[in-house]
């Protein structure tokens, strides 16, 4: 995986200070697409957007912009003053992979036709250039040395996920288990930048396919678009076609009706094929940057794989997966409606991760997306909820927000303004904590988890872990898993409650530089307490479930410290 390094920066005028407005975007950390910022130790009272909003905006950004490689020595001011002759920068930023890019957004769309219109097709000496007009250029230099000397006006801040040792500093000069996950948070989630990245890569893909479906969109989904990506994740898109020849708001004239000759195939499945071939075809062959290029058109979604070099994100392409897309918006509004829910997320996966209980090739193992199922079922279920069920938002939606894709009703409110908050208090310390105490002790080998309905039922099938799809609810989202990975879960997640609990209870050696989540995020802790319980003769699970049921029993005689600060044992 290619790492990226951003700079952000507004399009001043040449000779114009910085701003202490534009200093402050570039310090201060930005919140995911859509969300909006929140002062500390107050109420957001702001209106938040709609999912499609930010969709529709993304989308409109990225097709007014363009990809730009150039060599290290360069000005700034001058390359910018040299844009700016097509149409005014609305705003840019720098980042590295496999060389130097900007991407560059105009204030017009009109601005990107300008520029390719003064732009060549390279000379290749002894090879041949295929004549693609993309929106990726390549900038060379008439006189380098001419610009050698103002080369250190740009600069470009890290924005790859911390190393290891980096994140376990972070996570130990924390002020409290909350801040942990806070500063986790912080660490990996989507910036500004690379969100930017991930809907241009898009819109090049769609500019592809557009020439031979005009009307066509390719959208992101998953985890570049509800909240919930981290740096470093890969690009989910699909091509969607349903608004192609859809002009039935348009007056019929007399009594014609008049409809496109097309080719028509024995099922949906093998147009979503055919449609698919060509289009890797057409990346492996005309995509600038587009290589790797695999069409795995034979898998229950067919799909087509690639690299794209020049934003260094690993692509896969499907064709109307609208129902993918409604389940990214709905991840987006449970996201939206608490602050705690993304930190807590992104925690537990980075906790399984350190553990190996997710991977990033396919298998038996966990999925990201099935960590944060059982994160929302459990934020549903407590006392009082934090996040409603979807059964919920299903009851709050109008007309306007029915959606029924495929025979599956995907409808809920989609108006995060008319969810009303929740009331619980409680800190990230203590549902960490409870996460794991409650997941140790599910009743996986009966129960389900639903977060349409909120509540445990019984499991239709006799699968390890069955977890309910919210919208293709005949569909058990972690079918994959196997026996002995959930067993694994399990033991870890009792072993992760047992260190929480003991060093709320100030059990925790002053010494310790270890604490709170960054002690959790260690291989080697659930190694060492794995083969010192082997000594003994009562089994792991039993002991472990029997201390949890002991803790909970004892709770009460236990103030736990609610505004979540850490407290450090003064005895050994």
């Amino acid at each position: 995986m290619v790492h990226h390094t951003f700079c952000s920066a507004s399009a001043a005028p040449e000779g114009v200070p910085e701003t202490r407005l534009q200093r402050q975007q570039v310090l201060e950390p930005l919140a995911p697409p859509g969300y909006l910022k929140e002062e500390r130790g107050s109420e957001d009272r702001t209106p938040k957007k709609r999912f499609f909003e930010v969709q529709k905006e993304r989308r409109e950004q990225a097709q007014r912009s363009v990809l730009i490689h150039f060599p290290n020595k360069i000005s700034e001011k001058k390359f910018l003053k040299y844009l700016s002759q097509h149409g005014p920068v609305n705003n840019h930023f720098f980042y590295e992979s496999f060389g130097l890019y900007a991407v560059v957004e105009f204030c017009q769309k009109e601005s990107v036709a300008s520029l390719q219109s003064v732009t060549r097709t390279p000379s290749m000496g002894t090879e041949a250039a295929i004549p693609f007009r993309s929106r990726c250029f390549h900038l060379k230099l008439k006189n380098a040395s001419n610009q050698t000397s103002e080369q250190s006006s740009i600069s470009r801040s890290n924005q790859s996920p911390p190393s290891s040792k980096k994140l376990f500093e972070l996570l130990c000069d924390a002020e409290s288990v909350d801040d942990q996950l806070n500063t986790l948070l912080k660490e990996f989630q989507l910036t500004e930048e690379n969100t930017k990245l991930r809907y241009f890569t898009c819109s090049l893909i769609e500019d592809i396919a557009a020439a031979y479906f005009p009307d066509c969109a390719v959208r992101p989904f998953g985890s570049s678009v509800n909240g919930f990506g981290k740096l470093g994740c890969d690009l989910d898109m699909f091509l969607d076609l349903d608004e192609i020849g859809k002009f039935s708001d348009h007056k019929n004239l007399g009594n014609f009706l008049m409809e496109f000759q097309v080719k028509n195939v024995p099922s949906e499945r093998i147009a979503t094929q055919k449609i698919l071939s060509v289009i890797g075809e057409c990346l492996d062959h005309f995509g600038p940057g587009c290589v790797g290029v695999q069409k795995i058109l034979n898998a229950r979604c067919p799909l087509v794989r690639f690299s794209h070099q020049p934003s260094g994100f690993q692509c896969d392409l499907t064709t109307n997966n609208r129902i993918a897309l409604k389940s990214s918006e709905l991840l987006y509004i449970y996201g939206a409606l608490d602050s705690r829910v993304r930190a807590l997320v992104f925690s537990i996966r980075c906790w399984a991760r350190a553990h190996s209980l997710t991977s990033s090739i396919p298998g038996a193992w966990i999925t990201n997306f099935s960590l944060t199922m059982m994160v929302i079922f459990f934020l549903q279920r407590r006392s009082p909820p934090i996040l409603p069920t979807l059964d919920y938002l299903k009851s709050l939606a109008d007309a306007e927000d029915k959606c029924v894709i495929e025979g599956h009703n995907c409808t809920f409110v989609c108006d995060l303004n008319r969810i009303k908050p929740s009331g619980n208090t409680e800190t990230l310390e203590l549902l960490l904590r409870e996460f794991f105490e409650y997941f140790g002790n599910f009743a996986f080998n009966k129960n389900s988890i639903n977060i349409r309905q909120g509540r445990e039922q019984n499991k239709p099938e006799p699968s390890p872990l069955h977890i309910q799809n919210p919208f293709e609810t005949s569909l058990n989202i972690s079918k994959n898993v196997s026996q002995s990975q959930l067993q694994k879960f399990v033991d870890l997640a009792r072993e992760s409650a047992w260190i929480l609990h003991q060093e709320g209870n100030d059990h925790r050696s002053p010494s310790s530089k270890l604490w709170g989540l960054a002690a959790l995020l260690l291989p080697s802790v659930a190694k060492n307490v794995s083969q010192a319980k082997r000594k003994r003769k009562k089994p792991a699970s039993e002991r472990v479930k029997n201390l949890l049921e002991s803790i909970k029993s004892t709770s009460t005689e236990n103030s736990t410290n609610t505004n979540g600060t850490r407290t450090v044992s003064t005895q050994a």
